[in-house]
């Protein structure tokens, strides 16, 4: 089922309402979701390798205690950030300044940032990790198969 953009975001805790929690596609609600978002925002930056590296073991780790937790829809959210790190790496190394259209709404051509690419790398390989882990797989079809 897609994210449910019409839920009541401004007051709804995910967490006691597991069940109005949908997946969606790849980033879809990441920030809208609460207590998760004010949970894994603060720790979520790429600006060199280095503050990768340190964010994306942030993310992973709380990830992880979520999975602990038994808490789907935090592993998820978690999931998510980890994602949007790796795809705005990889915007910000493609295009100076994070911008890939023109003021006229044309590609514009990529000049590659090695650095950037490096902090995109670096939230790749926790993406797989988390994107692969058996036990979200396993809540994640639970999770859906229940709610949607």
């Amino acid at each position: 089922m897609a994210f449910n953009y019409d839920e009541d975001f401004k007051n709804i805790n995910f967490r006691e309402q597991p069940e109005k929690y949908r997946v969606g596609r790849g980033e879809q609600g990441v920030l809208m979701v609460e207590p998760y978002k004010s949970e894994i925002l603060p720790h979520w930056r790429f600006k060199t390798p280095d503050i990768a590296k340190e964010s994306s073991e942030k993310i992973y780790a709380m990830f992880e205690e979520y999975k602990q937790n038994n808490d789907f829809v935090g592993m998820d959210m978690a999931r998510k950030f980890i994602q949007m790190g790796y795809t705005r790496s990889r915007r910000y190394a493609n295009y100076k300044g994070g911008k890939k259209y023109d003021k006229e709404g044309n590609i514009k051509e990529r000049q590659i940032n090695e650095e950037k690419a490096e902090s995109a790398r670096i939230f790749e390989e926790k993406w797989i990790k988390v994107r692969e882990d058996e036990e979200y797989l396993k809540m994640k079809k639970e999770h859906q198969k229940k709610y949607g």
